[in-house]
């Protein structure tokens, strides 16, 4: 077995990254008018997003989908989206209605964040690992 089926980093990368970067991309559709960093978005279905929350969106979907390609770059980058998406989620949930609020998150962003960053971190961290060969013996 090979491609992206073997690798459960490589595969939630490219879903991930499809994802994102769809959504980075429909959210420019409906957020003309809005300011680039406005504390109040436009809502796609039920997450509230502005110019620079999309531009944030087509980069992590960019880099999810490039490091796809090898399992070390997706592990890597699942890992560290996952956690940068964890500090992401907390913070949001002080943020929301401040104008700290610069990527216009509501507190669907902040679930959605929180469960990205619950798969992204624990597939990046669980899956995909090189055993480990230093303590094997030799035949």
């Amino acid at each position: 077995m090979n491609g992206l089926t073997s690798s459960p980093n490589r595969l939630l990368a490219a879903v991930f990254g499809a994802v994102y970067l769809l959504v980075g991309l429909v959210g420019f559709a409906i957020t003309p008018g809005v300011g680039f960093a406005s504390t109040e978005g436009k809502e796609l279905i039920v997450f509230a997003v502005n110019p620079l929350h999309n531009i944030v969106h087509v980069a992590i979907g960019l880099a999810l989908l490039l490091a796809s390609r090898a399992v070390g770059s997706a592990r890597a980058v699942n890992t560290t989206i996952g956690a940068v998406y964890l500090l992401v989620g907390i913070v949001g949930l002080f943020i929301i209605g401040s104008a700290a609020n610069i990527i216009a998150l509501n507190g669907a962003d902040n679930v959605l964040h929180l469960a990205s960053a619950v798969l992204l971190l624990g597939v990046g961290l669980a899956a995909d690992r090189e055993p480990d060969r230093t303590n094997q013996a030799v035949a």
